[in-house]
């Protein structure tokens, strides 16, 4: 999370998604047998291979999604297993749609890995959604209604994928925890009901590219080399290790160490001063070919959240003099504990050091913190007295860093330099949440969230259509300072936007979903009388009834990689191929009713096509 937090944050706003089922990953045999370790230290030999293993999101309606990773197992061909999970580590999987956390780097002898397993506890699990404007908790329960405790789940690959231990090589396993796939939000209760049937997507060659966070304890530098060595340990826990990671550097690596912008070689030298077991958070990019991380953005010592100083994330969704008010606040404390707030009051002032990122160079105070920016800021916090109470934050003597922000609308106009939005989210927060007031040189300029005005510089413009949705991501301008509301640094326009397609046919289900099956795409029957009250096509933050289409919307292949997933109570085949996929659910629908299905893709309005590259359908058990 850390900094990136604020290139996170794409989770949908409306209550459709889909009942789907829990999931397994075992592609192609062996069980049972002994159980292995994996070596330590966790450095390749000529005569072993390296597995990385990472966990990422699909997306989902969440604020906050927290359950405890207890266990990973991994299965051998053959028989044998490996834990590759020293401890169990607590994820925030809401904070993953967008990035991908390294969980573990593990040593093992060469030979195939077929499946495995992995365990979840619900026990505490802190799961936060909106409604009516608010930010409120959701209580999880299964698909029988109980509370949900701990869930093992299989973990299968596709059945053309295949995952080998080579030799002084680098693998990857990418754990993808579909929370649009894996859970059903009711929000007509008070409090929320979230019904929770996980589904998880093993991948060796993820369909979908990601940043990847590392964090870990600084073991090592080489300022020749331009590399520094950690001991992995994941999202915050405190201590542990997780297996060894060298990160690369290059002359563009931005660095920010306790609190101090440096780039390239300056930034890994002063780095090199830090002693070893500094925590460090690098993002990043992994090599397809040979795994290797390269590090884009680095920051080390206090610049860690919760290392010897508090931290909060999030959005300003009001000012009132030298206070913000930062609601979904993400704090983590100085002890290492992390949890969602529903509210922060973060109080800044002169002596408040702000830091910009892309910008190192930027001389700012806190008149540059204005509605809507996302942000980390460092300093102390006040715990609230109950869960309903706003917490309070002291970052007079501290620091903020400005993140990228997304902005989430459609599109009112297009003039040169300039796009107008009706803006339907801030990064993961609802446009109700945001109160304006000060943020223009007068009243009557405050930004106006249905007439958004942004800078666009020199950006292209051409494919923006006006009432169409857009994504702009970039910084708000400073507070009392508009217009313009926002500074744009780059526009995606609705053809490039993610799109997600959910639909429930109730607990009974269908047998007849589709008005048409084939190798070229499956054709929604959106006039079944089986549908329930899920049925959405959410692009970017435009939510659209599927029911009030022209066209029936069809589920077509995607040019590139894809993975498409059918679960029959916990029997889950996974495809690579969409022919094989829709065989498969044509198979499947002469034994039994359609539940739910998800779809992520691209969607051609004019065609009412979705091109998917991730589907997951629910069929009722036999």
């Amino acid at each position: 999370m850390d900094t990136l937090l604020g290139r996170i944050g794409t989770a949908t706003r409306a209550v459709w998604l889909a009942a789907l089922a829990a999931l397994a990953l075992a592609g192609c045999g062996g069980s049972g047998g002994s159980s292995d370790s994996p070596q330590t230290p966790n450095t390749p030999t000529a005569s072993t291979g390296t597995l990385l293993i990472s966990l990422t999101d699909a997306d989902g309606v969440f604020v906050s999604y927290s359950v405890d990773v207890l266990s990973v197992t991994l299965q051998r061909r053959g028989g044998g297993t490996v834990e590759v999970l020293p401890a169990s580590t607590r994820i925030d999987f809401a904070q993953l749609t967008d990035l991908s956390d390294l969980l573990s780097v593990a040593t093992l002898a060469p030979g195939d890995i077929v499946g495995g397993k992995i365990r979840l506890d619900y026990g505490n699990a802190e799961i936060f959604v909106e409604q009516n404007g608010q930010v409120v908790r959701a209580n999880a329960v299964g698909a029988n209604g109980a509370a949900l405790g701990v869930v093992e789940l299989d973990v299968q690959l596709a059945e053309r994928d295949h995952l080998v231990v080579t030799r002084g090589r680098a693998a990857l396993l990418a754990l993808d925890f579909d929370l649009a796939a894996s859970n059903e939000v009711d929000l007509t209760r008070s409090p929320p009901v979230v019904t929770a049937r996980p589904y998880v997507v093993a991948e060796v060659t993820p369909v979908t590219d990601k940043e990847l966070r590392l964090r870990g304890a600084l073991v090592s530098t080489d300022t020749q080399a331009g590399t520094y060595t950690v001991d992995v340990r994941p999202w915050f826990r405190p201590d542990g290790n997780h297996g060894a990671m060298t990160i690369h550097t290059t002359s563009s690596t931005t660095f920010e160490i306790d609190g101090i912008m440096a780039t390239g070689s300056a930034g890994l030298a002063a780095l090199a001063s830090k002693p070893a077991g500094t925590m460090t958070v690098a993002f990043g990019t992994l090599a397809s070919q040979d795994r290797r991380f390269t590090a884009e953005i680095v920051h080390a010592g206090d610049s860690v959240s919760g290392e010897g100083i508090d931290a909060i994330h999030g959005n300003i969704v009001s000012r009132n003099g030298t206070q913000l008010t930062v609601k979904g606040a993400y704090a983590v404390r100085r002890d290492h504990a992390a949890h969602l707030r529903r509210t922060v009051i973060v109080n800044v002032g002169p002596n408040t050091k702000v830091l910009k990122t892309g910008t190192p160079g930027a001389v700012l105070d806190a008149a540059a913190l204005s509605v809507g920016q996302n942000i980390v800021a460092f300093g102390s916090i006040t715990e609230p007295a109950s869960d309903t109470t706003p917490a309070t934050f002291d970052a007079t003597s501290g620091r903020v860093r400005m993140l990228p922000t997304h902005l989430h609308g459609s599109v009112n106009g297009v003039l040169p330099g300039q796009m107008n939005l009706n803006l339907r989210a801030i990064d993961r927060l609802g446009i109700d949440l945001f109160d304006f007031t000060g943020t223009g040189v007068t009243q009557t300029q405050d930004a106006n969230p249905t007439d958004y005005e942004v800078a666009t510089a020199t950006l292209p413009l051409a494919s923006v259509t006006v009432g169409q949705p857009a994504t702009v991501l970039g910084h708000v301008r400073p507070f009392s300072s508009a217009p313009a509301d926002f500074e744009g640094r780059t526009v995606v326009d609705h053809r490039a936007l993610p799109t997600m397609l959910g639909i429930g046919w109730g607990e009974t289900g269908t047998n007849a979903p589709f008005l048409s099956m084939g190798s070229t795409g499956l054709v929604l029957d959106i006039d079944n009388s089986s549908i329930g009250a899920r049925h959405a096509l959410i692009i970017g933050r435009q939510v659209i009834d599927l029911t009030t289409l022209a066209t029936p919307p069809t589920i077509a292949p995607t040019t590139g990689r894809a993975l498409y997933g059918i679960s029959v109570g916990r029997d889950v085949r996974l495809f690579s191929s969409f022919t094989e996929f829709s065989n498969a659910v044509t198979a499947q629908l002469a034994l039994g009713n359609a539940i739910g299905l998800v779809a992520l893709g691209t969607w051609d309005e004019g065609s009412s096509t979705l091109r998917a590259h991730h589907v997951a359908m629910h069929f009722a058990a036999n």
